[in-house]
């Protein structure tokens, strides 16, 4: 596998509209993973088997995923098939339950893909300057057009 090597210096490069699907009808945590690993692939920022790694490290690690309340944020290893730095998010039409007794049950599902642990780290950075605004996580959750979210990102 040939990885580019990337930085993301923004939200807005990591996730343009194309990586964003709203109104997602998902029967449990893994479809709701899979739906945001399909947006990675079909923009070419990972090989098919990426999906599967995603589910596999939560499975292994447990529902650490669920990054805050409402907000999962799946992913894996860059080198189970990561080929450029890059955020896909789905807006589940009903909530579900990934186990995070803490968190769930979770809305948005931000698939993460990042070519290295540095650009994974500076990634969740940015994630987490946007989570910790209560403003603009507001306007998150309650975005119903890609239009919307594409906005409070570039905040």
């Amino acid at each position: 596998m040939t990885k580019i090597n990337d930085t993301m210096d923004s939200l807005q490069n990591a996730l343009p509209a194309e990586q964003i699907n709203l109104n997602v009808c998902a029967h449990d945590w893994q479809e709701a993973v899979r739906e945001a690993g399909q947006l990675l692939l079909k923009t070419d920022a990972i090989y098919p088997q990426y999906i599967d790694a995603m589910i596999q490290t939560a499975k292994e690690l447990g529902p650490y995923i669920v990054i805050a309340k409402g907000i999962a944020m799946p992913h894996a290893a860059s080198e189970a098939g990561v080929k450029r730095t890059a955020l896909s998010l789905v807006k589940l039409a009903h909530p579900i339950e990934f186990g995070n007794p803490d968190n769930d049950p979770v809305e948005l599902v931000i698939g993460l893909a990042a070519i290295d642990g540095k650009t994974h780290v500076n990634t969740m950075r940015m994630l987490a300057e946007l989570i910790i605004d209560p403003d603009r996580l507001a306007r998150l959750f309650a975005a119903q057009t890609k239009e919307e979210i594409l906005q409070v990102i570039a905040q």
